[in-house]
């Protein structure tokens, strides 16, 4: 027996009957010889691991604007967190780990520079509703391997598609490793971005509602106990917290966003960022020959403005701010 087939009859003998099957899967867009010693879900992962989008994650904003301290969270080490929540998640439940992971690592692939406040300029300049986690999709099946894309599989593409709730725009995923990983993205952001906000002195820890933490708990490692043993306590078809914790969980969200996400001292300089992003859009779609080559040969199948997204989203914060000072800074004359 070799020893892909070896991982495919474990998970029929050891995961929930309601785990997504890596033999059961949709399949990818161009078919490929399966791998002897892996499942098509732990390639996805895999692909995902290496490719140059999952790189650089570690330049692009996660809440705090390029922080120059070495313990803030970037959008990397959010994927990461995210990543050992679902996993926890889908170990505990019996899903499929190695899709879980697939998912999380994947599920901000296309995040803008300057964390939302980029994709908040893209949105309100693009034409459409520019979303990231639809761009993190294209950016998987399009941009990357020089536009030959990684062909993940549909259970995975379908997890990053979904992992959002945009304001209950976005559906559910349609495996249930897809809503661990849509669970755990909330969970891990909620977590970190409090660590890192007390680290910042935007808030101390006495200011925490205490309605939250007298249920939750009082730091990180039991809040993420608190609420992974109620999912696991409390799903069945859908995965689920108890209604209580559910409550918990949002009122730590919503006090983050009035104390946090909107906080001037936080968020100071998001304006500068959001006008730098909209001047590069501007620029590029006003000088597309300028465009680097690989993006000039997309505009055979998409339009400008498409083009001009997929180039900005993919920059990390130092770039955006490097490629702006060449384009529209003057530069002092020297002359020895």
């Amino acid at each position: 027996m070799d020893r892909q087939q070896y991982q495919i009859e474990f998970e029929a003998a050891y995961l929930s009957p309601l785990a997504s099957k890596s033999a059961e899967s949709r399949g990818r867009v161009r078919p490929e010889e399966p791998c002897p010693l892996r499942t098509d879900y732990q390639r996805d992962r895999d692909r995902i691991l290496h490719c140059n989008a999952f790189r650089r994650l570690k330049h692009k904003t996660q809440v705090f604007l390029s922080p120059r301290g070495d313990h803030y969270r970037t959008r990397l080490t959010h994927t990461l967190e995210v990543s050992q929540i679902a996993r926890t998640i889908a170990r505990t439940l019996r899903l499929n780990e190695d899709l879980t992971e697939a998912i999380a690592l994947g599920h901000d692939l296309g995040h803008t520079p300057f964390g939302h406040a980029g994709e908040r300029a893209l949105d309100a300049v693009c034409g459409w509703r520019f979303r990231h986690y639809l761009q993190s999709v294209r950016t998987a099946q399009r941009l990357e391997r020089g536009g030959r894309g990684l062909n993940l599989t549909w259970e995975v593409l379908n997890g990053i598609a979904c992992h959002s709730r945009d304001g209950g725009k976005v559906p559910l995923p349609a495996t249930l490793e897809g809503q661990a990983v849509r669970l755990a993205d909330k969970i891990a952001y909620v977590n970190h971005d409090i660590e890192d906000a007390i680290r910042a002195g935007v808030i101390d820890e006495g200011d925490l509602p205490w309605s939250a933490i007298y249920r939750l708990g009082h730091g990180k490692s039991a809040r993420l106990t608190t609420v992974i043993t109620s999912i696991a306590e409390n799903s069945g078809s859908a995965l689920r917290m108890h209604p209580e914790i559910e409550e918990a969980q949002r009122t730590l969200e919503r006090f983050l966003f009035e104390s946090v996400y909107t906080n001037p001292v936080a968020k100071g300089q998001e304006a500068k960022a959001e006008a730098l992003v909209q001047r590069l859009y501007e620029y590029y779609c006003q000088n597309p020959d300028r465009l680097p080559e690989f993006y000039r040969t997309l505009r055979e199948e998409a339009p400008l403005e498409r083009v001009v997204c997929d180039y900005i989203a993919g920059m990390t914060d130092q770039y955006a701010v490097d490629l702006y000072e060449d384009l529209f800074v003057p530069r002092f004359w020297t002359k020895e």
